[in-house]
């Protein structure tokens, strides 16, 4: 069924905008429910995300697709910094022969190939835009499917 509405620029902006905010909400409201599921066995520790909000005063009662863009910018800012204080400095010291205790910590390189790695939450998203008639179930049932492959392959 094709429906045909006559706006003019402005409105056809606006009703595209609006599409686009609503189902860039409702992915994330679903992203959040799968983690929550996945994660709600508190009697393994390692079940744990870990995403650096750089402004951790920001708590909201609902999180928007603008809001996971910042938390992922700031989740690669985070990496660089990780990367350029602990791995280049240890590599320095062990090429300048200066003794150090190592450090441990948390690598967020999954969160980010999550977000945007070649069978990302982005890629899948950019696939279902150009794809005719895409829409955001069609968009779910990617996701599903590439989670079932994960889980198939235990994500080789």
């Amino acid at each position: 069924m094709n429906v045909l509405a006559d706006l003019d620029v402005k409105a056809a902006t606006s009703a595209r905008d609006a599409l686009a905010k609503e189902l860039y909400g409702r992915l994330f409201n679903w992203i959040v429910l799968r983690i929550n599921d996945a994660t709600k066995d508190t009697s393994h520790k390692s079940n744990t995300i870990g995403i650096l909000d750089i402004f951790g005063f920001e708590i909201f009662q609902l999180n928007s697709f603008e809001q996971l863009c910042i938390n992922y910018a700031n989740e690669r800012l985070q990496q660089h910094f990780t990367n350029h204080t602990f791995d280049m400095e240890e590599l320095l010291y062990k090429i300048e022969g200066v003794p150090y205790d190592n450090i441990t910590y948390i690598n967020n390189q999954d969160v980010i190939d999550l977000i945007s790695g070649k069978a990302s939450l982005f890629n899948t998203l950019d696939d279902e835009v150009v794809t005719p008639r895409g829409s955001d179930m069609g968009f779910l049932n990617k996701c599903k499917v590439k989670q079932s492959e994960e889980q198939r392959t235990g994500g080789a």
